[in-house]
């Protein structure tokens, strides 16, 4: 009677949170697209140009994939998320591994947001559960020698062919290895970070000097932020990763970031006290070293590596296997009560999206009547900014690209005598979007 009930359980969140995944873009003004979505949208619109080397292969050629099945890239992006999605819970029911808390962990907000978003974050979740498997596997002696070597070092590769922050996972496996050199299995996760490794740095020397051999002098800059800032960021960006419900602070301060951050460090407390409690097993010992070793290389890459500050997104990676043991611990404690929840995240989800909706159809419809009537639907666009921070302005390339991807920011005030250059001015001119409830 337990596990019917459970699987009914189990059947309406995956349904509501595919549901509210796609809700969560239809009803966001742009369709939950960023600066960086431009960039991933048009690199999969040119290639195979080599547009640029800010990103990895990975993420703009799922999008490309998708366009041969008549999709333009935008929502080539949207089911690149959702099939990330669909990927894990049918990964983890298959094979019988944290399929009861990945049910739960998909349905948090912060994770539906990750779905709905064009950005690479989707597409690494499932190399991050891959990934997992495989050392469980490899912990547990059910994978051995060569074959081990080959499947940890595959998984390691794949992850930075999506993102280059996969960087610390390979440091964290390979330093797990050195650390516990003493188990059996130890040679097999120092061999593979050292091959993930060896990888890295071919990729760095074949591919991203050939095309951009200043990448590394563009993006490397002592001193970029001081201590003090740095520290505050992290620990509000903890707190946001780890509220079950809300992962998104207000920028304007105010009280209600007191009661958003708290419930994020009351629920860190709360998972330190349960990994106390109930003892970690070995495998559960893995993800933990090497979800800290990451959060703890994204704060010091600050220091010299222009990123944003740390938050919800950039975390998914590292606070997915803490989700998954977490869930595991709160499911031995209250067992089927535990999707409360999930079911929880889902109606606070539901609130925030319906409070802060806009309608990204209809824009796009006007934006697209724009587009066709200047006959700009299909040609190479510039879209002039006076500084990076242009939020308000940086909105309608945002929508712009989403049409027409091969769409490029400039800021030389030069490019605005051009006819195929456009600015925030030029389009709101001659069309009105829903611009309310930009994000």
């Amino acid at each position: 009677m337990i596990k019917f009930k459970e699987k009914n359980i189990q059947i309406s969140m995956v349904i509501i949170t595919l549901v509210m995944t796609i809700l969560r873009f239809l009803l966001n003004e742009k369709g939950r697209v960023n600066p960086d979505s431009i960039r991933y949208m048009r690199f999969a619109h040119v290639f195979p140009t080599i547009d640029n080397t800010t990103t990895p292969l990975g993420y703009p050629l799922a999008i490309k994939f998708f366009t041969f099945f008549g999709f333009d890239e935008f929502w080539g992006s949207k089911i690149v998320g959702i099939s990330a999605f669909l990927f894990i819970l049918f990964f983890t029911w298959k094979k019988k591994f944290f399929f009861r808390e990945s049910v739960v962990l998909c349905a948090l907000f912060s994770f539906l947001s990750i779905f709905s978003y064009t950005m690479s974050e989707p597409l690494i979740l499932p190399f991050v559960v891959l990934f997992l498997y495989v050392s469980t596997l490899i912990i547990e002696g059910k994978l051995e020698k060569r074959k081990a070597v080959f499947y940890l070092s595959l998984s390691l590769i794949a992850l930075y062919n999506v993102r280059y922050s996969s960087l610390f996972i390979m440091g964290g496996t390979g330093l797990f290895g050195l650390i516990f050199w003493k188990r059996k299995y130890s040679g097999i996760f120092i061999i593979s970070g050292i091959i993930g490794g060896i990888f890295v740095v071919l990729y760095k020397f074949l591919f991203i000097d050939y095309f951009n051999e200043d990448y590394l002098k563009k993006f490397l800059e002592i001193g970029l932020h001081p201590t003090s800032k740095l520290l505050i960021e992290l620990f509000q960006g903890l707190c946001t990763t780890f509220n079950p419900f809300i992962h998104i602070a207000d920028p304007g301060g105010g009280m209600i970031n007191y009661a958003i951050y708290g419930i994020g460090f009351v629920n860190i407390l709360l998972i330190v006290f349960l990994f106390i409690k109930y003892k970690l097993s070995e495998t559960e010992a893995f993800y933990i070293f090497v979800s800290v070793f990451g959060v703890i290389c994204s704060y010091f890459i600050q220091y010299f590596y222009s990123v944003n500050a740390i938050d919800y997104r950039l975390m998914a990676p590292f606070s997915l296997p803490v989700w998954l043991v977490y869930f595991r611990k709160l499911f031995m404690v209250f067992e089927v009560k535990t999707y409360a929840l999930g079911f929880l995240s889902l109606l606070s989800g539901m609130l925030f999206t319906w409070l802060s909706k806009g309608n990204y159809l209809e824009n796009r419809k006007e934006m697209r009547q724009f587009l066709q009537s200047e006959k700009m639907e299909k040609i190479p666009l510039k879209f002039y900014l006076e500084t990076a921070e242009d939020l308000d302005k940086i909105q309608v390339a945002e929508l712009m690209s989403t049409i027409n991807p091969n769409i490029t920011l400039t800021f030389k005030p030069k490019d605005t005598l051009q006819k195929t250059t456009l600015t925030r001015y030029k389009v709101l001119q001659k069309i009105k979007i829903d611009k309310n409830k930009y994000q």
